[in-house]
């Protein structure tokens, strides 16, 4: 494995790693989110991220698409809390082609009125999408209660604040937070580092302008939302979690693997297993930069919430008392493991160099393993123990 960093004169980061086969998965960020937003404009980051491949001077939203597509790749992007990520896997000798295509999106996209209005109305319909459904709503609804507002109102925003965005306002906000010095260049694949550098030195002009993220405030709750039409209860525990790049997110990570991620973890064991309470019970470490939490959804039946939630609590006090250093090894194992498996897909490992960089520092996704490797048997008892939660239900009406 080879691995490049550079900071370009302009303020762009470039990261690279270096590989042999004829791919290329390349990304370009804006280190801005939906938690640089304030409540009156919720979703802006979102609706930004869409109105890029709307068109640029030169190009329509076809012409975007059509030319990333013929040549055997694949364009697309996404919205965090502290990021927004542009990014194609092509051949490599198209690479070139598809930073064309991105660097025009980034630097000369119209925001057309009639453009403008068409993709509000798009967004419209994608936040009915998650409402009507239950699964990923709950998700939203676990965050409103992990966090207060701006943050806990979430990353695409509401019908109200959608509406209420203007093209002009919008037009201009995207030139305040879109700029070079924010901007994280990641590539996995077999490419030319210093071509891709002198590229973004060529191409982009420094900006001088900071944005600031707004305060993040934690905080607890527990709601449930009764719904007509639905057979299953969705059901997720919460809490807060070590922020990432800490000794305890490790642990975390290593409680994890024990106690709720995969067939063979002790809450999977009990809740599906043992009871018979659910279909699905699956983990989530959710971290960027400045938040992080960890939660455990479990798809259950109206009557089962409350046995559901009693079950994670005391699983959770168990650990202190059952784990033992087989489990310990045994959970270690399996996230290098895991960790492994994923290192072959070159946009996975392109998006972990890209949160680690904004953590930090890039090389870290290389150390990682040797950072489990130390974790001990107390440390992971230790963020095992918790003092406050939050749930978060939609059940059947």
């Amino acid at each position: 494995m080879k691995f490049f960093k550079k900071t370009l004169s302009n303020g762009v980061t470039v990261i690279m790693e270096k590989r042999d086969l004829p791919v290329v998965a390349l990304s370009v960020s804006n280190k801005f989110g939906a938690a640089y937003e304030t409540s009156p404009i919720k979703g802006i980051a979102h609706f930004v991220e869409h109105l890029v491949f709307t068109g640029t001077k030169t190009r329509t939203h076809e012409d975007i698409s059509r030319e990333i597509e013929k040549k055997g790749g694949i364009l697309n992007a996404f919205t965090s809390n502290e990021v927004t990520s542009f990014w194609f896997k092509m051949p490599s000798e198209h690479v070139f082609a598809g930073l064309d295509i991105i660097s025009d999106m980034l630097i000369n996209s119209q925001f057309r009125p009639d453009k403008f209005e068409k993709e509000k109305k798009v967004i419209l319909e994608e936040i009915k999408m998650y409402h009507d459904t239950p699964q990923h709503y709950v998700f939203e609804k676990i965050e409103q209660n992990l966090y207060d507002k701006p943050l806990g109102e979430g990353i695409i925003g509401s019908e109200k604040t959608i509406k209420a965005l203007d093209r002009d306002f919008v037009a201009d906000y995207f030139k305040k937070v879109y700029m070079p010095e924010n901007y994280i260049v990641t590539v996995v694949g077999n490419a030319d580092f210093e071509a891709i550098c002198s590229y973004f030195e060529k191409n982009f002009k420094k900006g001088g302008k900071k944005i600031s993220q707004q305060p993040i405030k934690l905080k607890n709750g527990e709601s449930m939302e009764k719904r007509p039409g639905i057979d299953q209860a969705h059901f997720v525990f919460a809490i807060h979690a070590p922020l990432p790049n800490s000794e305890d997110h490790t642990a975390l990570e290593v409680l994890d693997a024990y106690l709720a991620n995969g067939m063979s973890s002790r809450l999977f064991l009990k809740i599906r297993e043992e009871k018979g309470l659910a279909y699905a019970v699956k983990s989530s470490i959710n971290a960027e930069k400045n938040y992080s939490y960890y939660s455990i959804y479990v798809g259950t039946t109206k009557e089962a919430v409350s046995e559901v939630k009693k079950i994670i609590i005391e699983e959770f006090n168990d650990v202190r008392k059952t784990m033992n250093q087989k489990n310990l090894q045994e959970a270690k194992e399996r996230l290098i493991g895991l960790r492994k498996i994923s290192s072959e897909e070159s946009s996975m490992v392109m998006n972990e160099l890209l949160f680690s960089e904004l953590r930090g520092n890039a090389e870290d996704y290389y150390t990682h393993e040797e950072k489990i490797k130390k974790v001990t048997l107390e440390d992971v008892k230790r963020v095992s123990q918790i003092k406050s939660f939050s749930t978060a239900a939609i059940v059947p009406d």
